[in-house]
C-alpha cells in the first residue's frame, strides 16, 4: 500500500491530499475554506459544502494517483448527532458560538472534575460535554430523535463507509466525556443518560471499514478501498514522533490553536484554569498538553501583511522591548483573563517590526505552556509556525532547549493521520533550529515574563 487520501478537516481550512506513503510526503492537495453558516438554529458547519469538497477532490487527486486507503483528521470540540436514518438530528455545532455559556451554571453542576477526566471547563462549545447539556435542554424535541453520538472525525468516516463509531484521541480531547486514567466514558456520560448513544470505540488506525460501492462509483476509487476510523489532529502531529523518536519531547502542533503535548513530562499538577489538559494519543496514553490560540491570534493581528523580519529586526525589538502582553484572542490559553496590552505605540510600528512582536508573543505563549505541562527534552514544531524563523528562535530562547522544525513540511497533521494506514518509513524530517541563540532574545524572554506577570496581578486586581 503506497498511496493515501488524506482528508484533514481544520477549524479554518479544510483539505484533501494525496500522501505517498514511500516518500512520506504529499504529493497532491487540494483546499477549501471551513465555513461556519449563521443561519438555523445555532452557528453551524457547513457540512455539506465540505461533503462535496471532499467527493470532488477524491475523485479529482485518484484520476491521478490511485489511491489505495483512506485516512481522516478533523478539529476536536465538535460532535455530529445521527438519527436512526443517518442524518444529522442537528447541524454540526460550531465550537466558537457562545450558546452553550447560557447554562454555564447548571453544567458546572452536572460535569465531572478535572481529577476525573483532564479536562479542563472552557467557554463556548468548547467542552462537548457542554455542547451535547445544551442542545438537549435547548431542542429537546430534536434530541430525542439522537440514535448516535460521532466525535467529529468518525462523522466523516460514516459519511464514507456507513459504519457508526467513536475514536480514543477525539473523545480524549477536553471534551468532558472521557475517563482517561480509567479508560472509559466519563461519569458525566452516564449520569445524563448518553451512553446507549455512543457508539463503539475504536482505535485511531483501525480500520472502520470499506468505502461505500456508491462512492466507489461517483470517485472512480477501487472498489473494497479501507477507511481508517480517524484521529483528532494535534494527535496525528504527534504520531509520526511518538513512533520514531524517544522520549522525553514536546510537540507544538500548530494552526488555529497551538497545541501541546507533552511525552515523559516532568509530573506536575495542570492547572485547569490555565488550559492545560490531558490528551489522549493514538496508543491510547494520558498526555499532558496545553493549548491557546496561537493561529487565530496571528490572523487577527497580522492578517495577510505579513513581512518576515531579519535578525537586525528581531536584534531591534529585543533591544527596544517591544512587547505584545496577553491575550490574543481572549477567554483560554495560559492567562484567559488578561487584556492584551502593547507596552509601544503600535500604530508606529513597520509591519517587519510587528511581525517580530507578534512571533516573539506567540513563541513566548508556546513556552508558558510548555512550562505549565513539565515538558523535558526537545520541542518539535509541526504545522505553520515550523515555516516562521523568529518564532522558532525566540522559543528556543525562552526554552533553553533544542527546537526542532522542518519549515519545507508543514503538514504534520496529514502525515501524522497517513501513519495509520501504515507506520513503515516513517519519518518526520524534523531538524535542528542552526545557530546561537541571541543573548537579546534570552533577556527579553526573561523581560516578558516578567511584564506577562505584572499584567496579570494588575488585571487581577481590578
Amino acid at each position: 500500500m503506497r498511496i493515501v487520501a488524506v482528508i484533514d478537516i481544520g477549524k479554518t481550512n479544510a483539505k484533501v491530499a494525496a500522501v505517498d506513503l514511500d516518500l512520506f510526503a504529499e504529493i497532491a492537495v487540494r483546499k477549501t475554506a471551513n465555513t461556519v453558516l449563521a443561519g438555523g438554529p445555532y452557528p453551524h458547519f457547513d457540512t455539506e459544502h465540505l461533503w462535496r469538497f471532499v467527493l470532488d477532490s477524491l475523485a479529482a487527486l485518484n484520476a491521478e494517483h490511485a489511491f489505495e486507503a483512506i485516512s481522516i483528521t478533523t478539529h476536536g470540540a465538535t460532535a455530529a448527532l445521527l438519527d436512526a436514518d443517518g442524518n444529522l438530528a442537528l447541524p454540526v455545532l460550531d465550537y466558537e458560538f457562545a450558546g452553550p455559556d447560557s447554562l454555564a451554571a447548571d453544567y458546572d453542576a452536572a460535569r465531572p472534575s478535572f481529577s476525573e477526566t483532564g479536562s479542563a471547563r472552557l467557554p463556548m462549545g468548547l467542552n462537548v460535554g457542554a455542547q451535547l447539556y445544551w442542545q438537549q435542554k435547548a431542542f429537546p424535541d430534536r434530541f430525542a430523535k439522537v440514535t448516535s453520538i460521532l466525535t467529529y472525525a468518525q462523522y466523516w468516516t460514516f459519511r464514507l463507509t456507513g459504519v457508526r463509531c467513536n475514536e480514543l484521541t477525539s473523545l480524549g480531547c477536553h471534551t468532558d466525556l472521557w475517563n482517561p486514567k480509567a479508560g472509559s466514558y466519563s461519569s458525566l456520560v452516564e449520569r445524563q443518560g448518553w451512553r446507549p448513544l455512543f457508539a463503539p470505540v475504536l482505535k485511531a488506525g483501525d480500520i472502520a471499514g470499506a468505502l461505500l460501492p456508491e462512492l466507489c462509483a461517483e470517485t472512480g476509487i477501487a472498489p473494497g478501498t479501507p477507511v481508517s476510523c480517524g484521529i483528532h489532529d494535534s494527535n496525528a502531529s504527534l504520531l509520526p514522533h511518538l513512533l520514531t523518536r524517544a522520549s522525553p519531547f514536546s510537540v507544538v502542533s500548530t494552526g488555529t490553536w497551538v497545541v501541546m503535548l507533552a511525552v515523559g513530562a516532568e509530573p506536575t499538577a495542570l492547572d485547569e484554569r490555565r488550559d492545560t489538559l490531558i490528551n489522549v494519543n493514538a496508543l491510547g496514553d494520558p498526555v499532558p498538553s496545553a493549548r491557546f490560540m496561537g493561529g487565530r491570534a496571528f490572523q487577527l493581528l497580522l492578517g495577510d501583511n505579513v513581512v518576515a523580519a531579519s535578525p537586525e529586526t528581531e536584534a531591534g525589538v529585543a533591544v527596544a522591548r517591544h512587547m505584545l502582553l496577553p491575550s490574543v484572542p481572549e477567554g483560554s490559553g495560559p492567562f484567559p483573563g488578561l487584556k492584551a496590552t502593547w507596552t509601544c505605540d503600535e500604530q508606529a510600528l513597520g509591519p517587519a517590526e510587528r511581525f517580530t512582536i507578534v512571533s516573539f508573543y506567540l513563541a513566548l505563549m508556546t513556552a508558558t505552556c510548555l512550562d505549565l505541562i513539565g515538558a523535558r527534552g526537545d520541542v518539535v514544531v509541526e504545522g505553520p509556525f515550523a515555516g516562521n524563523a523568529t518564532y522558532l528562535r525566540m522559543l528556543a530562547a525562552a526554552t533553553g532547549r533544542p527546537v526542532l522544525a522542518d519549515p519545507h513540511n508543514v503538514t504534520g497533521t496529514s502525515l501524522g493521520a497517513a501513519c495509520l494506514v501504515k507506520e513503515t518509513n516513517v519519518r518526520t524530517g524534523a531538524e535542528p533550529l542552526t545557530g546561537a541563540v541571541p543573548a537579546g532574545l534570552v533577556d527579553y524572554a526573561q523581560a516578558w515574563r516578567i511584564m506577562a506577570k505584572r499584567h496579570a496581578d494588575k488585571e487581577n486586581r481590578s
